[in-house]
């Protein structure tokens, strides 16, 4: 965070063309990463607090509390909400704003610019026609920064030098346009008032361009700086270039560009970072101006639409929605894990070492011991992160002890959640486990991949198993296809089971599914079958009379009929 702020302060100080919004979201974000780390959250609540310090930050340094708590929700996905985070960050962003503008001041950040009230329809024509140019440059704006980035990433120079020939590249276009230069948030605050007037037309007219040159060189080879300031500008100026254009011969539109300069911003930057809803509050709040929302939705909604044909965004880590999340497309098919608990699944430790530990003999414990990892403990037995066998392999130097190659930001998992926090935790291991702790981080089990699904299948089993309990006109069974049954090398459907009978797992050589029509079933598959008589076996299936089932759980084994 430390470094964030002198490498974003250098960037933008020496007129790079970047935003405050980007280093100030990342810094934010990382101090609710790191109080997440402190209070021990878990992987869930730390995600709240990541996306609650993102909008507390947007929201204080833009003077746009609501629209910051909105985005916080809204940045993360393309297509989505994150809803869960959405409160918090109301409560978060509007502290955070109070804290900051006590010491700034609580005007707008471009001042108050409310004089414009909706009266004349004819102006959605000009909306629309700034939306449609909005959305448009939006796309050049993701497609020229992401471009320029790309070439800086094929030349083969020092990373340290890019930066510098970007720079230098941006203070050359400087000679000519100067307006390219810093945030520009002062020559929206010029645009805003009579001096837009005063700027040659040719020079609005270009600027939206040139902002996206100045910017891709600026960021895009390497220095610290946000593209939500640059993309402000970049549509502010779309707007100001149809009101200077169309003026002249539409008096219609009226003697005050602000209306068109605003909703400009929404457009451009709220169509292409998928976060329509937020930016327009936040603009909205930035410039005083509440009452140009309902015009703007227009513009808005036909930008957005144009960038969502392309499936473009400036932000290319976003998911398109929750769904995409890694975790939680895991969680959509094992929904059983939010009710299992850890304790029930980890596995006992392996090794546990002793920070400080030298890192020849650790790494002998570990190959001993049959560990790719271990978790590391202080002196008073608290966890302080992993060390993996690889990173113990680089070191050489038998005298030297392993506490360089500790990673300290492992994630952890108290013994008191369930296997979909674990799931959480699993998704940013490095090591693919996670230590399990208790109350006073003293390390008591490991969980890995294997020991989640383990567990899940367990817990799976002894679900379907209460069914009969909970339903009084079915009945489960478990049963084994013995060899020799007319059932084996068959699939689920041409198995023609009886009118009710439902397959509702498979398990083979440890391996439980859940089965489809087109599931092969083999000699020595368990089932677990639900029946609508809860009648002990005997009942019909198809097969062959002289073949036989087995019921694990009794022993006892039943024919198999033929429906005739």
């Amino acid at each position: 965070m430390l470094v964030k702020i002198v490498a974003s302060a250098l960037t933008i100080g020496s007129g790079g063309s970047g935003g405050r919004e980007g280093p100030t979201r990342q810094i934010s974000a990382g101090m609710g990463s790191l109080l997440a780390r402190g209070l021990d959250l878990s992987p869930a609540d730390a995600r709240i607090a990541v996306a609650t310090g993102v909008g507390s930050g947007i929201g204080s340094i833009f003077g746009a509390p609501l629209g910051g708590a909105i985005l916080s929700t809204e940045i993360l996905y393309r297509d989505d909400f994150d809803v869960e985070a959405l409160l918090p960050s109301f409560i978060a962003s509007i502290v955070g704003y109070v804290i900051f503008a006590s010491v700034i001041g609580f005007k707008p950040l471009f001042g108050f610019n409310g004089a414009y009230h909706f009266t004349d329809p004819e102006h959605l024509l000009w909306f629309a026609l700034i939306g449609i140019l909005g959305g448009l440059f939006g796309l050049l704006y993701a497609k020229g920064f992401y471009g320029i980035a790309d070439v800086f990433e094929r030349v083969w120079l020092p990373r340290w030098a890019k930066p510098a020939i970007g720079g230098l590249m941006v203070g050359g276009i400087a000679l000519i346009i100067p307006e390219v230069l810093g945030t520009g948030y002062g020559w929206i605050q010029a645009g805003l008032g009579p001096r837009l007037l005063s700027l040659p037309l040719w020079i609005v007219l270009l600027l939206p361009l040139a902002r996206i040159l100045a910017t891709g060189l600026s960021i895009g080879s390497g220095g610290s700086g946000g593209i939500f300031g640059p993309g402000m500008v970049i549509g502010a100026f779309i707007g100001a270039s149809v009101w200077r254009l169309f003026e002249p011969i539409a008096p219609s539109m009226g003697h005050n560009p602000v209306p068109y300069i605003v909703v400009g911003m929404m457009c451009c930057f709220g169509s292409i970072s998928r976060a329509p809803l937020a930016v327009m509050v936040m603009v909205s709040e930035m410039t005083g101006n509440i009452s140009i929302l309902a015009p703007a939705m227009i513009a808005v909604g036909l930008a957005w639409f144009i960038v969502r044909r392309n499936d473009d965004t400036i932000y290319r880590s976003q998911l398109k929605n929750l769904g995409d999340a890694p975790a939680q497309r895991i969680l959509t098919g094992m929904p059983l894990l939010a009710n299992l608990p850890v304790r029930d699944s980890m596995a006992v430790p392996k090794l546990v070492l002793d920070d400080g530990s030298n890192a020849g003999r650790a790494k002998e414990a570990m190959i001993t011991a049959g560990a790719r990892g271990a978790p590391v403990v202080d002196t008073h037995g608290r966890f302080e992160g992993t060390v993996s066998l690889a990173d113990l392999e680089t070191d050489a130097v038998q005298g030297a002890d392993a506490t360089s190659h500790v990673d300290r930001s492992a994630p952890s998992i108290n013994v008191s959640h369930q296997l979909d926090d674990a799931l959480d935790a699993l998704m940013d291991a490095s090591q693919r486990w996670v230590s399990i702790l208790d109350d006073d981080r003293h390390v008591v089990g490991t969980l890995s991949l294997s020991d989640l699904v383990r567990g899940y299948q367990s817990g799976l089993l002894t679900s379907l198993r209460r069914v009969s309990d909970i339903d009084a006109i079915a009945g489960t069974f478990e049963v084994e296809i013995r060899s020799g049954s007319r059932l084996a090398d068959k699939t689920v459907e041409e198995a023609n089971l009886p009118m009710g009978t439902v397959i509702t797992s498979k398990q083979r050589g440890g391996q439980l599914v859940v089965p489809s029509g087109a599931t092969v079933l083999r000699s020595g598959d368990q089932l677990m079958l639900i029946t609508p008589d809860s009648a002990v076996p005997p009942f019909t299936l198809p097969g062959s009379r002289s073949s036989q089932c087995r019921v694990p759980d009794s022993g006892s084994t039943f024919d198999v009929w033929d429906e005739g």
